[in-house]
This record gives C-alpha cells, sequence and structure tokens, in this order.
C-alpha cells in the first residue's frame, strides 16, 4: 500500500484584472480582510487575452497578482474559485461601471515545483476537483527555474510572473525552513516494496 505522506501548505495568490482603479483597490481590500495581508505584487500589465473579455469587461484591461503571507491547505482551491466568483458578483452591485463584469479574480498557489491555477473551464491538461472547479500546472520549477508549457497563458509566460511566482516559493522555502516540515520520503520501516502499487 502507498504511504500518505505529509502535504506541504502553499502560497496562495489572486490575479485581479480590471480596466477600473477603483474596482482594483476594492478587489485587493476584500482579499486582504479575507486572506490576510499581501506580502508580494505584480506590476500592472496589459491583459489582451485575444479580445476573449472585452465583451463583458471592456478594453485596456490591466492584470496584476498578489501573493498573500499566510499560507494555506491547497485542498481549498475549488472553494477559493467559488468565493472570487461571488465576489465578482458583489462588485458589480457596488461599483457603478459601464460594463456587466468589472472585476475577474483567478485564484491559484505556488508550491515548491509547481504554480497552479483554478479555472471553470476544462480542457485536456486539467483536472477536474468538484463544484465544476478544475485545477492547471500553469507554470514547473525545473532547475532552478520557472519553465512553461504548450498551455500556459502568454502573461504568465512573462519575467514579471516568473519572479513572482519565485519570490513566493522563497517565501513558502523559509517557511518549511522554520518549521522543520518538509514533504520527505517515508522512514525505511514505512517505504513500500517495489511490488507495491504507487
Amino acid at each position: 500500500m502507498a504511504v500518505i505522506q505529509y502535504v506541504e501548505p502553499v502560497v496562495r495568490f489572486c490575479a485581479v484584472i480590471t480596466r477600473h482603479d477603483a474596482v482594483r483597490a476594492w478587489a485587493v481590500r476584500r482579499l486582504n480582510e479575507t486572506w490576510g495581508e499581501t506580502f508580494v505584487q505584480t506590476p500592472q500589465m496589459p491583459f489582451e487575452a485575444g479580445g476573449y473579455y472585452t465583451r463583458e469587461m471592456g478594453g485596456g484591461l490591466e492584470k496584476t497578482i498578489v501573493g498573500f503571507r499566510d499560507f494555506a491547505d491547497p485542498a481549498g482551491l475549488a472553494d477559493w474559485k467559488t468565493q472570487t466568483n461571488l465576489w465578482e458578483l458583489e462588485c458589480a452591485q457596488a461599483i457603478a461601471t459601464d460594463e456587466p463584469r468589472p472585476l475577474n479574480l483567478d485564484p491559484g498557489y505556488v508550491t515548491q515545483a509547481k504554480l497552479v491555477l483554478a479555472t471553470t473551464k476544462d480542457r485536456d491538461h486539467r483536472i477536474y476537483l468538484r463544484d465544476g472547479m478544475f485545477a492547471e500546472v500553469t507554470l514547473t520549477y525545473v532547475h532552478r527555474q520557472w519553465v512553461d508549457h504548450r498551455w500556459t497563458y502568454p502573461d504568465y509566460r512573462t519575467d514579471d510572473v516568473k519572479q513572482f511566482a519565485q519570490q513566493c516559493r522563497e517565501h513558502l522555502r523559509e517557511h518549511l525552513k522554520s518549521i522543520r516540515k518538509f514533504r520527505n520520503r517515508p522512514s525505511s520501516k514505512q517505504a513500500p516494496s517495489s511490488k507495491q502499487g504507487n
């Protein structure tokens, strides 16, 4: 029988996409109130997405990604996406704009090995979680650098985002060192034999 190992906490983050400064400020405030203090944030970046969001969000969109100081359990990813969907609706009611959807929030997390996004859209490379939510490994940490994949969104291929991911990874590693709880291999008494399943 495979041995269940300790699951390390993660650094939770959320991408904030809007064309309105007031909406962005509202979103970051709501995130901080619920998920805690922000410790790192990317610069505001132009967000194009091939015009996919223009009809409901307008033009001139910008994106920033905020990372949270407090660590989280990765099992909560589907819940985070459900919550951010509700915040999008709340924002649309709280701030008057010309667009039906003034805010897009995309939560995810960073581990030592990967950057993961939550999404409601299914694709061949995404794994279903629950409640209509999927997970995507967008970036992978290999040979001391962040590597993108054929499906990685263009804005996640940028140096700004990879630097953000690195800062999150370093923040996590410092925490794991301080509590001395890295995900380790099973001890020799627990290690399954080569005949056992994975």
